[in-house]
């Protein structure tokens, strides 16, 4: 069945009511304390009988990824001696239980956290400083996008965990059948085949929803790929308004006409991959899932001749555009939260989920779709058995960017992506906005954040 268009597409965002709600519910937290040491060791102090410890996850598009962190949760139950609950949820709603967690002072003891998050929510979480310490120190440097996404003022208030890549899944045989053997290069390249594909009635797919992933992996890099940028370096000038920005716009609105299944204004970040494994689209942005599940489910997830699936899709990062190939990648990280009365617990269990035994488990049940946060794991033994197709994603944390380009990472940042600024800035043109307009209203969105 083809995902329905639910929803109209909310290309008014998050309003400023409801932001200064969190905001100010960040704020009366109070300032970050001092921190007990942790050991990355094999044992851990016991803790009171019935001592539990709630821990935040998304649901992850790898199921046996979920499993297997379950089983994991259970194991550092006997380990520490307390009662360690995994609880998932759609990432789509991690934000707001963070902040209505936040706001009264009780909820989970950690949370997972996106992309720059802890900038937005630093007041409310721990220093975990030592513990990033010890696990660079085991396990070697972070990624580079760590650093600006979770360090806030020289503190980490969070521990890095993994990231996922992104690259556009698609269908081997339907781009031959265009003439297409290698994947397009460039954006226009893209535009050329795909036209040809959607009057074969395999059109591209991608969302411009309000949704966590698919859409901003899309739109950010999109801006950027056209020299397009938030802000200035200094962070203090808002850059929307730009001719690039708008030269990215307009390729949007010729290529959703030409090219695009229409009804990606209201996908979430499942929609792409159930219509990919439906055959109602050639390509889309999407991480390693599409391929992973089509694989594991080789016997169900059948193409048009009635063969697996997974044997006809391959992988492509992001195009480039007249300013180079660009990137945005989902960094994760795990936050303890401030108002946590199990502080040193969630460090203790988050150094047993970052022993290398214990992290490679799950890493290689998730068979590509997370890499590590360290760039040694891309080092592991796994590369070298994994899936062809799946290659492409073992290095690809290497060049994402974060929002806020071409400035610093800041809470103003996390609450453009969160307000869906630059994603409602494309939806407003492909439902009709001239390309001019829809860039004036992102300025005008983008400078009350700025305030610039």
């Amino acid at each position: 069945m083809k995902p329905s268009n639910r929803n109209a597409v909310r290309t008014e965002g998050i309003n400023r009511r409801t932001f200064i709600k969190i905001s100010g519910a960040v704020g009366v937290v109070a300032a970050a304390g001092g921190l007990e040491g942790i050991l990355l060791s094999r044992t851990a102090p016991a803790y009171a009988q019935g001592t539990r410890l709630h821990w935040v996850r998304w649901v992850d598009f790898i199921p046996e990824a979920d499993v297997e962190l379950k089983r994991q949760a259970a194991e550092a139950s006997k380990a520490l001696g307390a009662d360690i609950q995994l609880e998932t949820i759609n990432g789509n709603d991690i934000q707001a239980r963070i902040t209505s967690a936040i706001q009264s002072g009780s909820g989970a003891d950690i949370f997972m956290m996106m992309y720059n998050w802890p900038q937005l929510y630093a007041n409310a979480l721990v220093d975990m400083g030592d513990l990033v310490t010890q696990v660079e120190k085991a396990q070697g440097d972070l990624y580079g996008i760590y650093k600006p996404s979770v360090n806030v003022s020289g503190t980490w208030r969070a521990m890095p965990h993994s990231i996922v890549g992104n690259a556009i899944s698609y269908r081997k045989s339907w781009f031959r059948e265009v003439g297409v053997t290698q994947f397009p290069k460039t954006f226009d390249e893209l535009h050329k085949a795909t036209i040809s594909l959607k009057k074969n009635g395999h059109p591209y797919g991608q969302t411009l929803g309000h949704t966590f992933g698919d859409a901003p992996t899309w739109t950010y890099p999109l801006l950027w790929a056209y020299g397009g940028a938030e802000t200035d370096v200094t962070g203090t000038h808002v850059t929307l308004g730009s001719k690039e920005a708008q030269a990215s716009v307009d390729f949007m609105r010729a290529f959703w006409k030409d090219s695009c299944d229409q009804g990606g204004l209201a996908w979430d970040d499942t929609d792409n991959n159930r219509a990919f494994h439906a055959g109602q689209i050639c390509a889309t942005l999407n991480g390693a899932s599409i391929y992973i599940v089509a694989k594991r489910k080789k016997d169900q997830i059948l193409d048009e001749k009635g063969q697996p699936m997974y044997l006809d899709i391959d992988h492509a990062l992001l195009p480039s555009g007249p300013a180079g190939q660009q990137q945005l990648y989902l960094s994760m990280s795990h936050a303890v939260m401030r108002y946590s009365k199990n502080q040193k617990l969630a460090k203790d269990f988050l150094a047993w989920l970052h022993q290398k035994e214990n992290f490679r488990k799950w890493l290689v049940v998730s068979d590509g779709y997370n890499v590590g946060a360290n760039t040694s794991w891309e080092n592991d033994p796994m590369w070298q058995t994994i899936d062809e197709p799946l290659k492409v994603f073992r290095s690809a944390a290497r060049t994402t960017r974060i929002f806020g380009y071409a400035g610093p990472s800041t809470p103003k940042a996390t609450e453009e992506f969160s307000k869906y600024v630059v994603t409602d800035m494309y939806a407003k043109g492909v439902q009709g906005m001239p390309a001019s307009a829809a860039v004036a209203w992102a300025t005008d969105q983008s400078k009350g954040i700025y305030g610039a």
